[in-house]
């Protein structure tokens, strides 16, 4: 700008002595080139203007207070807060069923296999939707709304399920029951989403840790809280029956809502951050190809067998096991309550330190082979002996818990990074395909041949993991793989590639 008005001066003084032709098309590119300057100082102007917007910005940002500022570590442990207790609801409420045997076979007129339905109806759905939650949430919905919609999932299947007893309908609980495991699988995919957008290379394994601990924090407390609840509910009434029943899991309901809640403050937070620093949504980053299944090795193979039959020995187990302590070691309803909930009370703070061990030390393969022998020497200490049952109970839960930080990590040695989101996906569809089958045959298993020969069904299952495990350690040692290593010869092998 400063050239342009020397010329125009220097050329004012020139004319009182020279005169210059200028013709039409002289004059057309002289006013052209005078609106492209001006068109250009216009848009040096709207650059800086948006500049000094942005730097506004900055500056406001800036003076934000540490908890409202999502740069700052109190704002992230006020969202770290929201993003445990989202799940809370669903852990809660899956094992309803579990602190309510009695009263729900009583009361409902049920025998133990169509009881062991409530548990199965969960994991149909998830049979299919471990392939899509991750694609819902990416793709579809996006994460904010991924996660509100799964959170309401969650409250109206509960809201299905204790309107069932009310009405003294069971076919409208199971109906609950299996819209509640919709929302359930896939809520747990978006709160882990949330963990990687909000920490990632920050804190994250502690984050995780921390959402397992609420996890089972939320097991827990249903275990301990919502069989007194029915008992008040039954005092305040005068009688037992299936309104009883139906009004304490309405009150469990509540559980859910508050995990909605969460959602939603959650979905405010993380768009309220997405603006103030111009980031896009959290993915999951699951590649889902079910023809990449055809690609998997013998050792992803071995490793889906261990899972499913080592949890079908622990979750139907813990669904049925209230009323195994009443009969077998005369335990009263609140001993029992307190006893069966002990592999939740142990796996809350055990995962996060039993993970840090298996990371430092590796040897997967041998940490996995330590889990399932205590979790079979618990289950025959169970079925065989009357000793105290707290020492195979607290036995179970801490094998249960090293089984799952030694476990889960060892797909990703043995499938390349692009299939990991198909192997996880389909490690939990047959997941929850066993425990659907499992559950209505322990259910069965128990109505027939009593207790004895369930535990002695468990320890089946558990041998056979154990065999699992044993022709998973020889394959690794004879193809030199990398499950067994450990740690520090891991690392050296990741450095030379």
């Amino acid at each position: 700008m400063y050239t342009m008005r020397s010329g125009n001066a220097r050329l004012s003084k020139l004319e009182k002595t020279v005169v210059f032709p200028i013709d039409h098309v002289t004059l057309s590119c002289l006013s052209h080139d005078s609106a492209s300057l001006n068109m250009a100082d216009r848009e040096e102007r709207r650059s800086l203007l948006d500049e000094d917007d942005e730097d506004e910005d900055d500056e406001g940002s800036r003076h934000l207070s540490p908890l409202c500022d999502p740069r700052h570590l109190l704002h992230r442990i006020l969202v770290l807060v929201f993003m445990c207790f989202l799940g809370f609801g669903s852990y809660f409420c899956y094992d309803n069923p579990a602190a309510l045997q009695t009263q729900v076979i009583q009361d409902m007129s049920l025998n133990t296999a169509s009881f062991m339905q409530l548990y199965a109806w969960y994991s149909w759905p998830n049979v299919f939707l471990c392939f899509l939650g991750g694609f819902l949430l990416d793709r579809v919905f996006g994460i904010r709304l991924g996660t509100i919609i799964f959170a309401l999932f969650v409250l109206v299947g509960q809201i299905i399920f204790a309107a069932g007893a009310l009405a003294n309908h069971f076919w409208l609980m199971n109906l609950g029951r299996f819209v509640f495991g919709i929302g359930g699988e896939s809520l747990a995919v978006a709160q882990n989403t949330y963990a990687v957008n909000w920490f990632k290379g920050k804190e994250l394994n502690l984050v995780f840790g921390l959402q397992l601990s609420m996890a089972r924090l939320g097991s827990t407390v249903n275990m301990n809280v919502i069989g007194w609840v029915y008992g008040r509910i039954q005092s305040l009434t005068g009688s037992a029956g299936h309104s009883t029943l139906g009004i304490t899991l309405m009150i469990a309901a509540s559980t859910c809502l508050f995990s909605l809640t969460c959602a939603l403050i959650l979905g405010f937070l993380d768009r309220r951050a997405e603006k103030i620093l111009k980031k896009e949504q959290g993915k999951t980053g699951e590649v889902i190809k079910l023809t990449d299944v055809k690609d998997f090795p013998f050792s992803l193979w071995l490793i889906f067998i261990i899972c499913v039959a080592y949890y079908v020995a622990i979750f139907p187990f813990i669904g049925l096991g209230q009323v195994f302590f009443i009969e077998k070691f005369d335990f009263t309803t609140v001993q029992a309550r307190a006893i069966n909930s002990v592999v939740y009370i142990i796996s809350a703070p055990a995962s996060p330190l039993l993970g840090f061990l298996v990371d430092r030390t590796g040897h997967n393969v041998l940490w996995v082979l330590l889990a399932v022998v205590t979790t079979l020497l618990s289950h025959m200490m169970l079925a065989f002996t009357f000793w105290n049952p707290w020492i195979a109970m607290c036995l179970l839960g801490l094998s249960y818990s090293l089984l799952a930080c030694a476990l889960w990590p060892m797909v990703a040695f043995v499938v390349p990074e692009h299939q990991l989101g198909t192997a996880y996906g389909f490690m939990q569809s047959i997941q929850n395909l066993g425990l659907a089958v499992m559950s209505m045959a322990a259910g069965s298993i128990l109505d027939n041949k009593g207790y004895l020969f369930l535990e002695v069904f468990f320890i089946a299952c558990l041998c056979l993991a154990l065999l699992a495990v044993v022709v998973l350690y020889l394959y690794d040692y004879y193809t030199e793989g990398e499950l067994n290593l450990s740690a520090s010869t891991r690392a050296q092998r990741l450095k030379s590639e």
